[in-house]
């Protein structure tokens, strides 16, 4: 059965209206639009999920996700209470989020590649009843368990215990009634990053999945229900929760998950597995399959488009994937506040080096510190209003009063937008440089760096000369076999010169192994700044 028009939702009460418009019906629960309705428009036999363990029909699907639902009313966690998941990209994960979602509890990833500490303070800081974890991840779990604050009174493994999640749904009805809501309340959470202090938990609604699913998804990205979606962002963060889950149940496409950490031989493999037709990365992962692709050829074909966010994505990244595989790669900015992709790049719409145009159903703008609107071409502080933002940050009022300014959020980016409205990424606000009395981007200097061959991934501080002058200085990491010299130095300082304004350059040259980034891939430049 292909996908309903919009006509047919808004008959079948889908919180999509035939104009269009967003209409959220009384008593809406998102778990009925995402899970329930695939019964009843025929997809039971349909694939829903697919791993190398096996595949998981729709039928399977939504029996489990209402087994996880009857598990967690029976341990007695009461609506409004908050679910912990430290779980592997998995089936498990959806039964968990979804089935939490039905029975009124609020579900909240966590980054599974975190430590003790971060797992002791989202524990403590979340107050949250129940805690789930899968076994790989026990190493760093359990002492941040040991030493939280707080204490959940219900903690499981995923997989693998005799009184774990998995062991204990097998007793649960696949029956289960999705408890009454409406589209502004709480729904989940998810968690920032962290990159320059403890990570915010960022407090989602009901209608915030079905206005990143259809605005992004279906409208930007054109998502359709013959789709096979394989996301290497994991789904505990923002941008893989939508690419690996709520696009392709919206839908009614079929997602694709790896449960181990993406590599280029592991994203390759299952391309060639599974064959998807949508592909998402991050720019880090796109660079390092660039350069693999100089020692293999995998399949592609089955692929129509690439997506990435996280970090920008350079010029140059764009220019080489595109010569090695034949596909174009949409890129876009989002946020974890913001749930999912807010300016993007078009199938149709592609300016290299920029992150597009506005999404529909989001307003943007650049502002400069007073709160002022900048004309195009001028660089200042990136605001976006949406339906989709989160309502505050659990339990910190001071930041959510600094980033949610009315109806506006403030994305802590510095952003250019031109006459034609295309948004051109500068850096982190606080990652500007100010470089003889002259506003500076590092990704500016960065994107110029990769233009070299030599080089596979640079970011750029600023950071004193002898004289205590601020000055543009680049870590690199370099391609494999070549050595980093000083003649290498001067080599790429002169490319620099030539591409950039003359102070632009870098003075300083650092030759790393890898540079130090957040989850999502974003790179953490204030690292870098303290190694001096």
């Amino acid at each position: 059965m292909s996908f309903l028009n919009l006509e047919d939702r808004a008959a079948a009460a889908w919180p999509i209206a035939p104009d269009g418009a967003l209409a959220f019906p009384h008593g809406f629960n998102v778990a009925r639009v995402f899970i329930d309705r695939h019964l009843a428009e025929g997809r039971a036999a349909k694939i829903a999920v697919r791993t190398a363990q096996g595949d998981t029909s729709y039928a399977e699907l939504v029996a489990g996700v209402n087994r996880a639902a009857n598990l967690l009313t029976c341990l007695g966690i009461a609506q409004g209470e908050r679910l912990l998941m430290i779980v592997k990209d998995s089936v498990a994960f959806l039964q968990l989020f979804w089935g939490a979602i039905k029975a009124g509890v609020v579900p909240v990833p966590l980054n599974t590649m975190l430590r003790a500490k971060d797992y002791a303070f989202m524990i403590a800081d979340s107050g949250c009843a129940a805690l789930v974890y899968s076994p790989e991840f026990a190493t760093e779990v359990e002492p941040g368990l040991a030493g939280a604050a707080h204490r959940p009174g219900v903690v499981m493994r995923a997989e693998g215990a005799e009184d774990g999640f998995a062991a204990r749904l097998t007793g649960q009805s696949d029956r289960f009634e999705a408890i009454p809501a409406s589209a502004e309340d709480d729904c989940f959470w998810l968690y920032s990053s962290g990159s320059t202090g403890n990570p915010k938990g960022a407090v989602h609604r009901h209608r915030d999945m079905v206005v990143t699913s259809e605005f992004y998804g279906v409208r930007t990205l054109g998502a359709r229900e013959d789709d096979v979606f394989f996301s290497a962002a994991k789904l505990f963060f923002a941008y893989g929760l939508g690419n690996g889950m709520t696009f392709p149940l919206w839908v009614g496409g079929t997602s694709v998950l790896l449960d181990a950490r993406p590599t280029p031989q592991s994203t390759f493999a299952m391309v060639e597995r599974f064959r998807p037709t949508l592909y998402f990365g991050v720019p880090t992962l796109y660079a390092a399959q660039i350069h693999a692709l100089d020692e293999v050829r995998p399949d592609f074909s089955s692929v129509r488009l690439c997506v990435s966010a996280g970090e920008a994505l350079p010029a140059e990244t764009l220019r080489r994937w595109k010569d090695r595989t034949g596909l174009d790669i949409l890129d876009g900015i989002g946020s974890t506040e913001l749930l999912h992709i807010f300016i993007s790049n078009r199938p149709d719409d592609i300016r290299p080096g920029t992150s597009g145009r506005m999404v529909e159903g989001y307003d943007g703008a650049v502002f400069d510190d007073e709160g002022n609107r900048l004309p195009p071409g001028e660089s200042g502080r990136l605001m976006i209003r949406g339906l989709s933002a989160a309502r505050c940050y659990w339990n910190n009022p001071e930041r959510t009063a600094s980033t949610m300014l009315g109806e506006w959020l403030n994305t802590g980016d510095t952003y250019i937008c031109d006459a034609d409205g295309y948004f051109t990424y500068c850096g982190r606000s606080d990652d500007m440089l100010k470089v003889g009395g002259i506003w500076c981007s590092p990704f500016e200097i960065e994107a110029a760096l990769i233009e070299h061959p030599d080089v596979l991934e640079a970011a750029v501080v600023g950071n004193p000369d002898a004289e205590g002058l601020i000055k543009p200085e680049a870590y690199v990491v370099l391609a494999d076999g070549v050595r980093g010299t000083s003649s290498l130095q001067h080599t790429l300082a002169q490319h620099c010169k030539a591409r950039l304004a003359p102070y632009k350059f870098p003075r300083r040259f650092h030759f790393v192994d890898d540079l130090p980034k957040t989850a999502t891939g974003k790179i953490q430049r204030f690292r870098l700044r303290t190694q001096v």
